[in-house]
């Protein structure tokens, strides 16, 4: 038979196959695993229907077979084979493929489905191959056909002669470049590898003889030899039931996948049969990845359908405040098109993500409440991530989120939920109180967290740089308005609010004077309602705190040199308070002195650099001189 053309617009879609669809070549052994796996269900489905056929699924496989000589690689099945109007209708016309109208036709329902919808993967070969060689003898047929193509310049179809039922693909390897070694698929271990990786799951054996070597009878030599042996397990963890599972066979499965060195703190099991049918494993590590908190971190779970992978890392399964979450999803209805890694997958993938995002939820409650333990070590890896995905979006996951955070308490000293801190709230209390720091013992020492703790309200503690952010984004908790110590209104009555009017009023020259020699360090200088013990404090107007203020200007890329609205707060109960009276009615160049170093000195309590430290020295040296 002559040669026969490619339709054009299959031409176009063969050399974008071989030159940009799939980006590593390996797959194309998938792909055609793939499709022997099809071959043989379809047997399977007609066995279903047919009284004259019988399936026994030992007698069927798939044989992988590796020629270094001939530089040949085949993969033969003993499937339902193509007649010569099959391999010219499926192999003739790229994207028409015999799976999907046979299993239109067949109306499959039942557990196995079929993978190869389309059949656009099979010329995936021809990123590897010069020439492809299909043989094949259909079920019920006694003729055989032998179909060979190099590439976009057309097919040959031609009769041949075949022993039994089938299909058998030979590819000749393309030669070695210096970007390409092709030789690599000709490999043991690299075909065992790209088995195992791709088609492990594969229901039906895949077959291949692999070098072993044993120790001669008479001698200590060891010679070598071929045996057959299955490389595929089959049956996927997560198709048998929950029942039969130990934590231990999860545990040696996150082993396997390479998930971590660490095990598992928790595994989600899901077997979904919905609107869309999908079975999943999940796991929540115990340890931080070296690079999580990194750009070279990338999320995703592993995204498989019928046991086949379709993508390693499916970044739309998992929300980012879940990055941490590996593991896998296996679905039967994921609609693929062109290949195995471009996916129509808006609607399915956006549901199941949906349900994961919840299970995980629900995963982390109940490890929060069971075993608090677990769930600290748990949130001292992940807890960062948690309060960015608060933060995250304009808040969009806040209710997610909310009621898995932690924070340092100063009554309890320990964590604490928020709604643990809430169920404790005495009546009187308005607010939910937080302080922000460097360390526990930083904010303990705070001069801001006097009135609050004096009162006996708790106060959480803020030492992470997002957790500001992300209070600021939730607003509130069960009604109750986060509120820093360092507010201007802690929404506390006190009785000596008339005392501090008063003093406000009769020292207003004296802070008119302060504030114009602080200009442009601080908006305002005032009598301090929170101060009990310490002499003084800054405090800050506005939504910018003193803390983000930190922060955001310690970003490396940080352009925006954010300035809090600071506020000098004097505690007029202080005797340094009556020390600075008298210096701004006798001596107002010692007064000077006095400003730079009690400004300087709420900078240092805060944190913040000191503007000039030489001067801030010899003042403090003229202090002690004159004192």
């Amino acid at each position: 038979m002559g040669k026969r053309k490619f339709k054009a617009e299959s031409k176009r879609l063969l050399e974008l196959m071989i030159n940009s669809i799939y980006s590593q070549r390996e797959v194309f052994l998938r792909e055609l695993i793939s499709n022997a796996s099809d071959a043989i269900d379809k047997i399977y489905y007609k066995a279903l229907t047919d009284e004259n056929l019988t399936f026994n699924q030992s007698d069927y496989y798939i044989k992988i077979e590796a020629d270094k000589e001939a530089r040949t690689l085949k993969i033969i099945d003993t499937g339902i084979g193509m007649t010569q109007e099959e391999l010219e209708k499926n192999l003739g016309t790229i994207a028409k493929s015999g799976s999907l109208s046979f299993k239109n036709e067949n109306e499959i329902k039942d557990g196995h489905d079929i993978i190869g919808q389309f059949g656009v993967g099979f010329y995936a070969a021809f990123m590897v191959a010069d020439v492809v060689t299909v043989v094949s003898k259909a079920l019920g047929s006694d003729e055989a056909f032998r179909w060979e193509s190099k590439g976009t310049d057309g097919y040959t179809i031609e009769p041949t002669t075949k022993d039994t039922v089938g299909t058998e693909i030979t590819l000749q390897l393309k030669e070695n470049t210096e970007d390409e070694k092709y030789d690599e698929y000709l490999e043991e271990y690299r075909l065992k590898e790209i088995i195992k990786k791709y088609s492990d799951f594969i229901r039906y054996p895949i077959k291949m003889d692999v070098t072993k070597s044993k120790k001669e009878e008479d001698g200590d030599d060891y010679v070598d030899y071929k045996e057959e042996e299955t490389i595929n397990s089959m049956v996927p963890i997560w198709k048998k039931n929950k029942s039969e599972l130990t934590d231990e066979d999860y545990e040696n499965f996150y082993r396997e996948k390479r998930y971590g060195f660490d095990k598992p703190l928790k595994h989600i099991h899901l077997s979904v049969d919905g609107s869309i049918r999908y079975n999943a494993i999940l796991f929540i590590p115990e340890n931080r990845p070296f690079d999580y908190y990194s750009q070279d971190y990338q999320k995703g779970l592993e995204l498989y359908s019928n046991g086949v992978l379709i993508m390693e890392k499916c970044a739309d399964l998992i929300p980012d405040h879940f990055s941490f979450v590996k593991g896998l999803v296996d679905s039967e209805d994921l609609s693929l098109n062109i290949s195995r890694e471009m996916l129509q997958h808006d609607r399915q993938l956006k549901l199941i993500a949906k349900n994961i995002n919840k299970k995980i939820k629900q995963q982390l409650i109940s490890l929060q409440r069971d075993d608090r333990e677990k769930y600290e070590k748990f949130f001292e890896a992940f807890g960062r991530q948690l309060k960015f995905g608060v933060y995250n979006e304009f808040g969009a996951n806040k209710d997610t989120l909310k009621d898995l955070l932690l924070f340092y308490s100063s009554k309890e000293k320990k964590l604490v939920t928020l709604a643990e801190y809430v169920s404790r709230m005495p009546e009187d209390q308005k607010y939910i109180y937080y302080a922000t720091g460097d360390s526990i013992d930083r904010i303990d020492k705070l001069p801001q967290t006097e009135l609050v703790a004096d009162k006996g309200y708790e106060i959480l503690y803020f030492t992470e740089e997002i957790d500001e952010f992300a209070i600021r984004m939730l607003m509130s908790y069960e009604e109750k308005e986060f509120k820093s110590v360092s507010s201007q209104d802690l929404g506390i009555e006190s009785e000596e609010d008339k005392t501090t009017e008063e003093e406000t009023n009769e020292n207003k020259e004296l802070f008119e004077y302060m504030k114009e020699k602080l200009a442009g360090k601080v908006k305002e200088v005032r009598i301090s309602k929170r101060l009990k013990s310490h002499p003084v404090c800054l405090t800050a107007d506005g939504e910018i705190s003193i803390e983000m203020e930190k922060v955001i200007n310690a970003m490396p890329d940080s352009n925006q040199h954010v300035k809090a609205d600071k506020v000098l707060e004097i505690n007029p109960n202080h005797e340094v308070f009556q020390t600075l009276k008298d210096a701004f009615e006798k001596d107002k160049e010692r007064l000077d002195l006095f400003i730079n170093i009690l400004f300087n000195q709420a900078l240092l309590i805060e944190g913040l650099p000191v503007e000039d430290p030489v001067e801030f020295t010899n003042n403090m040296c003229k202090v002690m001189v004159t004192a």
